[in-house]
């Protein structure tokens, strides 16, 4: 994998997106799939279960590589036709933020760790990715070299 990244979305929504093979970002805009390219490692992290629920899940609920092919066009409903990337998603299971806050490096010694996790998608070390994928029970290459 040549970049890994952490996107935010809600459990429901992942859950929707790992059953159709797909990923979304950011209420489905183009321009943040396309910093994305096939062969990435994809991880969601979700705040809560439901979209503006305050359930306080904090969990990683989902991993993944990014496939071939450009960002495209899909059909929600409702005339939303948000943008998304095919993904093969890995048999995961979800595991809660807490317990790696002290380990990742984009959350280490912050007290406003969340604050990063605003912005709907962003980049992590080959390392974060590793270290995620196992609190999640999923072996990566990665893991040898973290």
């Amino acid at each position: 994998m040549s970049a890994h990244w952490i996107a935010v979305a809600s459990a429901e929504h992942v859950r929707r997106g790992r059953q159709e093979g797909f990923m979304q970002v950011n209420h489905g805009k183009s321009a943040p799939l396309r910093r994305i390219k096939p062969g990435d490692g994809i991880v969601y992290y979700s705040p809560s279960t439901v979209l503006g629920m305050k359930d306080g899940l904090q969990a990683f609920t989902a991993l993944g590589t990014v496939r071939e092919g450009e960002p495209y066009q899909g059909d929600m409903g409702g005339g939303f036709t948000p943008f998304r990337r095919d993904v093969e998603w890995a048999k995961a299971s979800e595991a809660p933020i807490k317990p790696l806050l002290d380990r990742l490096e984009f959350t280490a010694g912050k007290s406003n760790w969340g604050y990063q996790l605003r912005f709907g998608l962003f980049s992590i070390s080959a390392g974060d990715f590793a270290l995620i994928a196992k609190a999640m029970g999923v072996a990566t290459g990665a893991e040898a070299t973290a």
